[in-house]
């Protein structure tokens, strides 16, 4: 609870596009600091492969900007899914605003 309290103060939200398997853990990027201080806003959409375990196997950028990215794949790597007989594929958001 703590960590969804201060990821909306920091103004990041986190939205899966299309889920075809539940998350059980989220993690929250760390706004950049050169992207606030630059108020750098945006989007950042992730594509993930996860493993039947529900691990995430692999993570990539598909849009947003240079500044915001590599802090999106980092989250979005520390996530974890619901377990399934095989392997997925995820898209989730992550949404920047340093004007919070």
């Amino acid at each position: 609870m703590f960590i969804l309290a201060l990821a909306l103060l920091m103004g990041i939200t986190v939205q899966s596009a299309f889920a075809e398997r539940a998350v059980k853990s989220k993690a929250t990027p760390v706004f950049p600091e050169l992207a606030k201080r630059m108020n750098v806003n945006g989007v950042v959409k992730v594509e993930l492969t996860v493993n039947p375990n529900g691990s995430v196997k692999s993570a990539k950028a598909i849009g947003g900007h240079p500044l915001l990215i590599e802090a999106a794949v980092s989250a979005a790597k520390q996530f974890k899914y619901e377990a399934s007989t095989e392997e997925t594929k995820e898209l989730i958001e992550f949404k920047f605003n340093s004007g919070q």
